[in-house]
């Protein structure tokens, strides 16, 4: 057998969710590990050091994927790291490859983030207005450090070129399986392209009305989950539910619809879409049959913004709330 990839993972500042869906492949995880070298997997699986991946040559390490945003200074030193020791880097999820939910920060400021953190909720006892800092001398002789917290939420590709892109909160262990055996096979897009089957989420919706030959019509309602039960056989879209599913990458084979749910957009903006935002506003906008459902949308959802971006503001054309 020809020798095994040389394979890395590093969780950035994320859940750990996604790493969790690589081990939901289950057997098929098995499969690949014949094919696999594990020599990096921090901080979540092995004891391994930073130190160690730094000894490392560059270029050693065949393929590494990387969950999880950057927001502080390490984060962004072991992915440049990282990224000189791997021939392959790929951004591994919704925060990695948009900024994902965290990302949502990027609207507010450090200081107001620090305010809500550590002096303005009901349970915070800070008299002394204490806020976490970069060093501290302890004893006098100790000096202990902490990364620098950023000002604003950055994607992987922000400090470093990734190769391939991977969407999903977490990304479904079964198309996890499949970029695997692609990547194995070396069955692979041009670089900077996303691993995806390139189908919206409605393509492989079971309630899309054009499975079922119907045409869509518009709505004159807006509603939320909380309103009541959907109809799990009629589009979420015909019933009045704001469901993302038509501009968001299916290869979750609609897991939220098929549990009553509408798309949030984790899977990331289908093909040829550069803001996902944007385009959601779009397409909502294409399907309200009336100013008075433009009107209770807006009452129901008074941040849209945090709606529609919720997984990729960083991504976006907007820009981040200044200092």
């Amino acid at each position: 057998m020809a020798d095994k990839i040389k394979f890395a993972f590093l969780l950035a500042g994320g859940c750990a969710g996604c790493e969790m869906a690589m081990v939901d492949m289950s057997e098929k995880l098995l499969s690949a590990l014949d094919h696999l070298e594990i020599v990096f997997w921090a901080p979540t699986v092995a004891d391994v050091k930073y130190k160690d991946l730094e000894a490392m040559e560059d270029g050693s390490i065949d393929l590494a994927f990387i969950d999880g945003m950057i927001r502080s200074s390490e984060h962004e030193h072991i992915t440049r790291i990282l990224r000189a020791k791997s021939k392959i880097l790929v951004a591994f999820g919704a925060c990695a490859a948009l900024g994902g939910i965290p990302g949502m920060a990027n609207q507010h400021t450090k200081k107001e983030i620090f305010n809500q953190s550590y002096f303005d909720t009901f349970s915070t006892d800070n008299p002394d207005k204490v806020v976490p800092q970069t060093t501290t001398r302890v004893d006098g002789k100790y000096e202990l450090t902490l990364p620098e917290f950023y000002e604003n939420v950055l994607r992987i590709q922000d400090v470093a070129e990734v190769d391939y892109f991977v969407g999903g909160c977490p990304p479904h262990h079964d198309f996890i399986a499949k970029a695997v055996e692609a990547i194995i096979a070396g069955n692979l897009p041009p670089k900077g392209s996303w691993l995806t089957s390139g189908k919206a989420v409605c393509d492989v919706c079971k309630r899309n009305p054009a499975n079922k030959d119907m045409a869509r019509t518009q709505v004159f309602e807006s509603k939320r989950i909380v309103d009541g039960e959907p109809d799990p056989d009629i589009c979420l879209l015909q019933q009045g539910y704001l469901c993302l599913g038509p501009i968001t990458q299916g290869d979750c084979g609609a897991s939220c619809l098929n549990v009553n749910m509408p798309c949030r957009g984790c899977g990331g903006p289908i093909p040829g879409v550069k803001d996902y935002g944007a385009r959601a506003i779009s397409a909502i906008g294409s399907i309200l049959g009336s100013e008075e459902a433009a009107v209770q949308l807006m009452e129901k959802f008074p941040d849209l913004t945090k709606l529609v971006y919720r997984y990729s503001l960083p991504s976006s054309l907007l820009a981040s709330k200044e200092k």
